[in-house]
């Protein structure tokens, strides 16, 4: 038992091992991307009140009908709107960021009329801009390697705008499923010089107008952070045109003091890019801008946690569920699957908040993946336990009983019985030891096999269930293990059809040995303990009690071709059956004077 126990222990470690490895790998492998990127952008971006601290001033539709078509611009309407910003000196931006790239130089005057705005005003912040390709590396060993994040080229201001601004790329990187969630940080050009972001020099700037200091994030290997945003499509932007701020239209208390992002805020300029938080509706690159330069102000960073420690995080839940659920009920794991589910969501979000940025989907599909495999192996083991006790009692109990049992379950197959009411019937060749002596082995087993498959017959027609053959006994009884309605009639209709039986047995017996068999039955019916009777190892599915014990002896009276029943039998079917009061001419062994025997001399006309 003990042996059976460990292999089952060590089974159920294996496959919960196996389990847990198997779900590990496909989250590890990427085929959740997608639907756990959605998740995360559906639990993680959630907008919030833009802090006004920084404003858009859009290079809009107005501004196109104002200044025509954008390719047709030369540099002095920025150079304009640079000088309206700087037109009251107390109340001038702290920073103003260009998201528009003036790389070569053009018309000299206009040229120069820009770089000298940009130097009256300050702090100004133009764009550069890092084309990225595939390249082939020669190696050391004289082979190649494919670079797929290779520098192909690099575009900032010309010379003179270059020389009196701050620099910074507007390079940015779409995830694998086309969502904008990460800033670019810093490019690495080939010289060693790093150039941060647009976004990052703007913070910075700020920070060092107002007296403070930018901490920056921890990045990836091409420079990139996970961006928090802050404000959706349209948050940053009041709709003030560049029209408007030439036009002298902008009150300067709305941008003194902020940072001040200009930049292409019209569908036909193609600056949009579409972000986690609204990925119905696309947000203007500059927007994009403003939620990087809020999460650098805020210091608002988030740390993805690296997918091995995930992946370790979901192989010990899978592998602990399996081994919690594996003897638990149905509902009890079900209720706990949907609990750890939504801990795990809730568990999700609330470390988000904390800094640190799980996948979302991961638990939550593997303690799915747990439940419906314990719901699997659950059902196995259902169909493996009705399967047990249909081979444990098909052979002694009616197939009708054998389904009601397979409702109840397999508790009903435990060592132990319970008390019942119940018909037992015994039956037995009278004259059989005789026989046996004057038959040659073989006859005597084709006789015996013949008789006992009569016996049973006729008690499964009936609905008994068939305890046991004793040599050339046979015990039965009715209403166990389950209460069986007219239980003392079905047993009288058995007894009845094995005399019969054994009538037309006999004729046959004595046509080839030229013996007759003749049988005795005994029924009565009392209280007796039914169940599974013996020791672990070995046990039966038996009655026994007074009950049994005075059936046998009532069949052990009964001659050759009778049936001997008690009161009882006879006052449960008054008026069913025909008798004949023995009186106290049969004494049974281990019985008092005034037992009553009666025979059984057949059923009424009705």
């Amino acid at each position: 038992m003990k042996n059976r126990k460990k292999g089952n222990q060590w089974k159920r470690t294996l496959f919960a091992a196996l389990a847990a490895c198997i779900i590990t790998v496909i989250a590890l492998s990427g085929v959740l991307g997608r639907p756990d990127r959605w998740l995360e952008d559906v639990l993680f971006q959630r907008p919030e009140a833009v802090s006004g601290e920084v404003v858009v001033i859009g290079i809009d539709e107005k501004a196109l009908e104002v200044f025509g078509p954008y390719n047709t611009w030369d540099r002095t309407i920025m150079a304009k709107a640079l000088r309206m910003l700087n037109s009251d000196s107390a109340k001038k931006p702290a920073v103003v960021a260009i998201d528009t790239l003036y790389s070569g130089e053009t018309d000299p005057v206009a040229d120069a009329e820009l770089a000298q705005a940009a130097a009256e005003l300050g702090n100004v912040i133009t764009a550069a801009s890092a084309e990225f390709g595939e390249n082939l590396i020669r190696a050391e060993n004289g082979g190649y390697t494919l670079d797929s994040y290779a520098l192909l080229g690099f575009e900032e201001s010309y010379p003179a705008l270059k020389e009196v601004t701050g620099q910074g790329h507007i390079n940015a990187m779409y995830d694998t499923d086309g969502i904008m969630r990460h800033a670019v940080l810093y490019i690495d050009l080939e010289d060693e010089k790093r150039v941060y972001s647009m976004a990052e020099q703007a913070a910075e700037a700020y920070l060092q107008a107002t007296g403070g200091e930018l901490v920056l994030p921890e990045t990836d290997k091409k420079g990139r952070f996970y961006v928090p945003f802050t404000g959706e499509p349209g948050a940053f932007y009041d709709e003030i045109s560049l029209a408007d701020l030439i036009a002298g239209e902008v009150p300067a208390d709305y941008y003194a003091g902020k940072i001040v992002l200009i930049g292409p805020y019209a569908a036909g300029l193609q600056d949009a890019v579409v972000t986690p938080i609204d990925r119905a509706k696309q947000m203007y690159g500059v927007e994009f801008q403003a939620n990087v330069i809020e999460a650098l102000l805020n210091g608002n960073y988030k740390h993805e946690v690296s997918d091995l420690v995930q992946a370790l995080i979901l192989l010990l839940v899978c592998f602990g569920l399996f081994m919690l659920f594996y003897n638990m009920k149905v509902l009890h794991f079900s209720l706990l699957s949907l609990a750890a589910i939504l801990l795990s969501s809730a568990g999700s979000v609330l470390l988000y908040d904390k800094g640190y940025i799980l996948h979302p989907l991961w638990l939550p599909v593997g303690v799915l993946a747990i439940y419906l495999l314990s719901i699997g192996h659950h059902y196995i083991v259902a169909r493996a336990e009705k399967q047990k006790i249909t081979r444990t009692f098909e052979r002694y109990v009616d197939p009708e009983i054998v389904g009601e049992i397979l409702k109840e379950g397999t508790e009903s197959l435990s060592l132990g019985g319970k008390l019942c009411d119940i018909a037992v019937l015994f039956v037995d060749i009278r004259g059989f030891t005789t026989m046996s002596e004057r038959l040659s082995p073989t006859e005597v087993v084709a006789v015996l096999n013949k008789y006992l498959d009569m016996t049973s017959n006729c008690i499964s027609r009936y609905k008994g269930t068939l305890d046991k053959f004793i040599g050339d006994a046979t015990m039965a009884f009715w209403g166990a293990p389950l209460p069986q309605e007219d239980a003392v009639y079905h047993a009288v209709l058995a007894a009845l059809a094995i005399i019969q039986g054994a009538e037309e047995i006999s004729e046959e017996v004595k046509e080839i040995t030229g013996e007759e068999l003749h049988v005795g039955v005994g029924v009565h019916y009392g209280p007796a303990v039914v169940g599974n009777i013996g020791a672990q190892r070995r046990m039966d599915f038996t009655a026994i009690g007074d009950t049994v014990n005075t059936a046998a002896r009532l069949e052990a009276n009964a001659p050759g071709g009778k049936v001997y029943i008690s009161r009882n039998v006879a006052d449960q079917l008054q008026g069913r059956i025909r008798v004949t009061s023995l009186g106290n001419t049969v004494r049974l062994k281990g019985k008092s004077d005034g037992f009553e025997v009666l025979l059984l001399d057949g059923l009424t006309e009705e």
